[in-house]
């Protein structure tokens, strides 16, 4: 200490550590009402970023306080020192947490805006998150006067045992990866795997994908587990799906007048009813002489997969009823038993109309 304290330093050193604190206040009222502003805006970015200097922006305004005060105070050039290096490793951690958040919510924007609304795939967001605050944490350390070779060489040693001993999960990781990046799977899409399990992909994290189904329950599937299964998307190459209803009339029934009013009803269903594809071609195809009826399929097209249930329900009533205002027969299967003394039941198969 080259000179003795005064009360002028402490006087002005609190000043010092007054207006940092009032402009760090005064900055986040500011950003606050920049976020409302934000939020009314298109892009998501502004929002990401305005919320993001909610921790750098008042950090550095007391960061300036604090070392304008340690400025006017007559400390020693060792403890100057120290003061300084506290306060630019304080400055850089507030900087890198900005980066971090920055950069995790520019991922996880872009994620959403290729999968939909509903979509979310944080295992991006967690790797930059982590990216970012570890080279975050090194400049800290570098700063501080702390060498971070022997570091970097104790975590390539000891990431080797952790690598070994967390097989599972790094296959987990890299399995998550390789299905976003190979884009054979995105949130928003509806799958089925061959062991059953379907429903809609909500989120693909570092270790498991989580799918709901359409009870609205959640089915937890491991990374390694879906890259390696049979799969069907049903939502690529095209959410849009066509869907096939089995139908059959009697023999005695006019198939011309049968695909005229069934391709009615299904320009009908597409055109009126929400999830059905307005623009699909109706199609009827007739294929099996029955016991007691001709079968024939009806090709349906709907917007999503959950939508095909209300499709066929509308359909099918649809066209029950015209077919009873047509007078067009959909015949029953029955049976008739008939016993004899002494013989075996004989059952002779006809058509109830």
């Amino acid at each position: 200490m080259d000179r003795a304290l005064t009360l002028h330093d402490l006087m002005f050193a609190g000043i010092a550590v007054v207006c940092g604190f009032g402009a760090a206040l005064l900055s986040r009222a500011t950003l606050r009402w920049l976020g409302v502003r934000a939020t009314r805006t298109r892009w998501n970015g502004d929002d990401v970023m305005v919320d993001a200097a909610r921790a750098l922006v008042p950090c550095a305004a007391i960061v300036a306080g604090l070392a304008s005060a340690a400025a006017a105070l007559p400390l020693t050039s060792r403890t100057g020192r120290n003061v300084n290096l506290v306060l630019t490793a304080l400055l850089i951690l507030a900087a890198t947490v900005t980066a971090a958040r920055i950069v995790a919510g520019l991922v996880k924007g872009l994620a959403q805006s290729r999968s939909g609304v509903a979509g979310s795939a944080t295992i991006f967001v967690n790797i930059t998150r982590v990216i970012v605050l570890a080279i975050g944490f090194l400049v800290v350390l570098q700063t501080l006067g702390v060498s971070i070779a022997p570091l970097l060489t104790a975590l390539g040693v000891g990431g080797l045992a952790v690598a070994l001993a967390l097989q599972d999960t790094l296959a987990n990781l890299f399995a998550g990866v390789h299905i976003l990046a190979a884009k054979t799977v995105q949130p928003g899409d509806y799958i089925r795997l061959s062991s059953g399990e379907e429903g809609y992909v909500v989120d693909i994290n570092w270790r498991n994908t989580v799918v709901r189904n359409l009870s609205n329950n959640l089915v937890i599937i491991p990374n390694g587990k879906l890259a390696g299964t049979n799969m069907t998307n049903y939502s690529q190459p095209e959410q849009e799906l066509s869907i096939l209803v089995q139908a059959g009339v009697g023999y005695e029934s006019d198939l011309d007048q049968v695909e005229r009013v069934t391709i009615e009803v299904v320009d009908e269903v597409m055109t009126e009813i929400t999830g059905a594809v307005p623009d699909h071609e109706a199609a009827i195809r007739f294929h099996t002489f029955g016991d007691s009826r001709i079968g024939f399929t009806v090709i349906l097209g709907v917007g999503e997969f959950s939508d095909q249930y209300r499709i066929k329900h509308e359909f099918i009533k649809r066209l029950h009823r015209r077919y009873r205002a047509e007078g067009i027969p959909v015949p029953a299967p029955t049976r008739t038993v008939t016993v004899r003394q002494g013989e075996l039941p004989l059952t002779i198969p006809h058509q109830r109309s």
